[in-house]
C-alpha cells in the first residue's frame, strides 16, 4: 500500500463528504410534516458538522503534500450517486441513515489503508469521523422507533 492509496483513499472521502452535506442541506431546506422542527434542527446540526469535516478532510490531504480537489466538478464526481432530493420527512431520514451508512463502511475502507501506511494521523481522524456517523445513525434510528 502506497502513500498515494492514502491520499486517493482520503481525497474519496472528501467528495463523499460533500455529497452527503449537499443532500443534507437540500433536506434541511425542504423537510416538512409533524416532525418538521425536529428534523429541521437535526439536518441543520449534520450539515454544520459535515461542512467543518470538508475543511478538515481537504487538509490533510494538503498535509500528505497533494491537493485537494477544489472545484465543484471535482467534488461531485467524488461525490457518488446523485442524492434523492425533497421528498417526505421519513424518505428523507431512511435515504440519510443509509448514506451515512455508506460513507461509515468508506471510512472503515479508508483507516484500513491509513494504517498500512503509517498514517496515524489520518486514521484518528478518520475514526473520529466513523464515530459521529455511527452515532449519526443510531440517533435517526431511534428517533422513528
Amino acid at each position: 500500500m502506497s502513500q498515494q492509496a492514502n491520499i486517493d483513499s482520503l481525497t474519496t472521502i472528501l467528495g463523499q463528504t460533500f455529497g452527503l452535506y449537499v443532500q443534507t442541506h437540500g433536506y434541511h431546506w425542504n423537510v416538512e410534516g409533524p416532525q418538521f422542527r425536529q428534523l429541521h434542527a437535526l439536518f441543520e446540526e449534520q450539515y454544520q458538522n459535515l461542512w467543518e469535516a470538508l475543511d478538515e478532510i481537504a487538509e490533510r490531504i494538503r498535509c500528505l503534500g497533494a491537493y485537494a480537489p477544489g472545484t465543484l466538478s471535482q467534488l461531485m464526481a467524488l461525490a457518488g450517486d446523485t442524492p434523492a432530493g425533497a421528498q417526505s420527512a421519513e424518505a428523507m431520514v431512511e435515504a440519510l441513515i443509509a448514506a451515512h451508512g455508506e460513507l461509515a463502511e468508506q471510512l472503515r475502507e479508508a483507516i484500513a489503508t491509513a494504517q498500512e501506511v503509517g498514517d496515524e494521523v489520518s486514521a484518528g481522524m478518520l475514526t473520529d469521523r466513523l464515530e459521529w456517523h455511527e452515532k449519526e445513525i443510531w440517533m435517526m434510528k431511534a428517533s422513528r422507533a
